[in-house]
C-alpha cells in the first residue's frame, strides 16, 4: 500500500491513457491532492485484449506512478490483485474518498465516450464537488471539427488537415501558405519497396515484465496473441518513448513517406514510426513529435524529402486529430451503424492466422506476434478482407479494438467502422476500401508464395479477394452504383458476359460457405 504522508482533500484520478507527465497537474506538488491511477477488471474485460496490450498499460500505468511518487506527489496505486480492488472506478473511488475523508475529485476528459459517460454517473453520484480538466494532449478540442464543418455537407480530411496547418503554423509560410506551395504529397508514397531491398531494423526494447505477466496469468482474464514478458519490445517510458521517437525521425524518416503503403513478409514495421502507443497513452505529445520531425528535416533537407516529413505530419495533426473530432461528433450513434447490414462471423483464423491467404497469414500473424500492423494492413487486407466477406462490424470492432496495441476507441472505431468497414455510408471514406488481388500484389510480396493464384478470378486456386470483391459490389450496386469514385467498377460489370458473372458469384459463394477453410 502507498503511504499517505499528509491527509489530502482532493482526489485526482489517471488514466491508462493519461500519462502526460507534462499536464499542468504535475508542475507543482500539493500536499492536499492525492492522485490514483488503478489496474481494474472492468478495462481488461470488455473486450479480449492483446496480451502486450494489457502488459503495456499496466507497466507505462506503473513506472509512471513511480516518476510522480519520486517527484514528491502523493499518489494511490491500486494493482490488479490488490486485496481492496473492487475492479471499477465507481467502487474504487466511492472507497478512497471514504478512506481519506475526501471533499472534492478530479479527472481529466477521457477519450472514449463510454468512460466519458461513466465518470459524468460518477460524480453525480460522489455527494462532493467535483470538477473536469483537458488532457492538454491534443492539437484540437473534442468540438473543434463539429465546428469547422459546421453546415458543410462533406466532412472531408484534406480541408481539416489545411486549417490544422493553417491554425498552428506548421510547415506554412509567412503568407499563411504552404511552404512548398503544395499541401499534399501523398501521390509520391504508395511505391511497392523492391524486393531485395533490407530495411531497417526496428528498435525494440528488452524490458523484463515477467511480474506483471504472472500476475495476470493468476486471473482469468482472456487474452489474445503472444508475447515474451522478459523481452518486452515496447516503450513503457516516457524516456523510451523518445527513444524511439529519435530513432524513427533519423533513421526511418528519409524512406518513411516512399513506402508507408508498402507490405512484405520480411519486415513486420519497415520506416514506420511505432510511436501510435507512446502517443495514445499521452507519455509523449503529437506536438513533440512533429516538432522532432521537422527539426530533422531542417538539419538534414538533402536526405529527407519534403514528401517523406509532410506525409508524416498528415499523420499526426491531419488524419490522427479528424479522427478524434468524427468521433465526438458522431458518438454513440457512430457505433452502432451498418450501412450495409453485414451480418456475418468474423472468421475464426482472424485469431489464430492459421489461413492459405498469404496476406492475411502474415497481416494477421505479426498483430498476434506483436501487437501491431501498419495503416495499410489493417485497411486493405483485414479490413478488405471483412468487408468483402461481409463480416458483422460489431465482430470487426471487437477484433481491431483488442489485438493492436494502440487500439483504444476514439481512433480504432472511426477508422475500422468508418473507413475501413464504410459501415457510416461514407461520412469518413468516400468510398469503400476494398480490392482484388491486384492492388495487394502492387503494394507487397505476399501474392508470390501464395497458395492461391493472384490472377486467377475462378476455379481451383483462384485467389478469393478476386471473386468477393466482384460479389461486394454485385451484392451492394443500390447502394453503391451512383457513388462516382466507384462508377468505373459498375462499368466493367455491367458488361461483363452473363456466364462470367455467374461463374465469380459461384466461387464467390463457395468460398463464403467454406471461408473457415480457406
Amino acid at each position: 500500500m502507498d503511504k499517505i504522508k499528509k491527509a489530502p482533500n482532493v482526489l485526482r484520478l489517471i488514466l491508462g491513457d493519461q500519462l502526460n507527465i507534462k499536464h499542468s497537474w504535475f508542475k507543482t506538488v500539493d500536499k492536499n491532492v492525492l492522485y490514483v491511477l488503478m489496474e481494474i477488471r472492468s478495462e481488461t474485460d470488455y473486450v479480449w485484449h492483446h496480451i502486450q496490450k494489457v502488459l503495456g498499460f499496466f507497466a507505462a500505468m506503473r513506472h509512471f506512478a513511480e516518476e510522480l511518487k519520486v517527484s514528491g506527489h502523493q499518489l494511490k496505486y491500486i494493482h490488479l490483485s490488490d486485496e481492496g480492488n473492487l475492479q471499477s472506478f465507481e467502487k474504487n473511488l466511492i472507497q478512497i474518498i471514504r478512506d481519506y475523508n475526501i471533499t472534492h475529485f478530479e479527472y481529466q476528459l477521457p477519450d472514449e465516450y463510454r468512460l466519458d459517460e461513466e465518470f459524468k454517473s460518477i460524480c453525480n453520484k460522489l455527494l462532493i464537488s467535483s470538477k473536469v480538466y483537458d488532457t492538454e494532449h491534443f492539437f484540437s478540442t473534442r468540438t473543434e471539427l463539429a465546428n469547422f464543418f459546421d453546415g458543410k455537407k462533406n466532412y472531408l480530411m484534406e480541408n481539416f488537415y489545411h486549417y490544422m496547418r493553417k491554425k498552428h503554423h506548421i510547415l506554412m509560410d509567412n503568407d499563411s501558405q504552404p511552404v512548398t506551395g503544395k499541401w499534399n504529397y501523398d501521390i509520391e508514397n504508395r511505391k511497392k519497396i523492391p524486393s531485395k531491398h533490407v530495411a531497417t531494423s526496428p528498435y525494440i526494447f528488452e524490458n523484463d515484465l515477467s511480474d506483471i505477466y504472472e500476475e495476470i496469468k493468476k486471473t482469468d482474464i482472456v487474452t489474445i496473441g503472444t508475447v515474451n514478458p522478459t523481452n518486452f519490445i515496447w516503450p513503457i517510458t516516457r524516456a523510451q518513448c523518445l527513444k524511439v521517437l529519435k530513432f524513427f525521425i533519423t533513421e526511418c524518416l528519409p524512406l518513411f513517406g516512399t513506402y508507408q503503403d508498402s507490405m512484405t513478409p520480411n519486415d513486420w514495421s519497415l520506416y514506420h514510426s511505432r510511436i501510435s502507443f507512446a502517443m495514445n497513452s499521452k507519455m509523449i505529445s503529437p506536438l513533440e513529435v512533429v516538432n522532432a520531425a521537422i527539426e530533422e528535416w531542417k538539419k538534414h533537407p538533402d536526405e529527407i524529402g519534403f514528401n517523406q516529413l509532410e506525409g508524416f505530419v498528415r499523420q499526426i495533426i491531419g488524419w490522427r486529430e479528424y479522427m478524434r473530432g468524427m468521433y465526438w461528433l458522431n458518438m454513440p450513434d457512430f457505433e452502432t451503424t451498418n450501412f450495409f447490414n453485414n451480418k456475418n462471423k468474423l472468421p475464426d483464423w482472424y485469431w489464430t492466422g492459421k489461413t492459405k491467404m498469404n496476406c492475411l497469414k502474415y497481416a494477421i500473424g505479426q498483430s498476434l506476434n506483436f501487437a501491431y500492423a501498419h495503416h495499410i494492413q489493417r485497411l486493405m487486407v483485414t479490413g478488405n478482407f471483412a468487408l468483402l466477406a461481409g463480416t458483422d462490424p460489431d465482430e470487426v470492432d471487437q477484433w481491431y479494438l483488442g489485438i493492436y496495441i494502440d487500439a483504444i476507441q476514439w481512433v480504432e472505431i472511426t477508422n475500422t467502422r468508418g473507413m475501413s468497414q464504410f459501415a457510416d455510408g461514407g461520412m469518413i471514406g468516400t468510398k469503400p476500401y476494398v480490392s482484388s488481388a491486384s492492388y495487394i500484389n502492387k503494394m507487397s510480396h505476399y501474392c508470390g508464395t501464395c497458395y492461391y493464384d493472384k490472377d486467377k478470378k475462378t476455379g481451383d486456386k483462384a485467389c478469393p479477394f478476386n471473386s468477393l470483391y466482384w460479389n461486394f459490389y454485385d451484392q451492394h450496386s443500390a447502394k453503391l452504383s451512383k457513388n462516382p469514385r466507384i462508377g468505373m467498377m459498375y462499368k466493367i460489370w455491367d458488361k461483363m458476359q452473363p456466364e462470367k458473372k455467374s461463374e465469380l458469384l459461384n466461387q464467390a459463394k463457395y468460398y463464403l460457405e467454406n471461408i473457415n477453410d480457406l
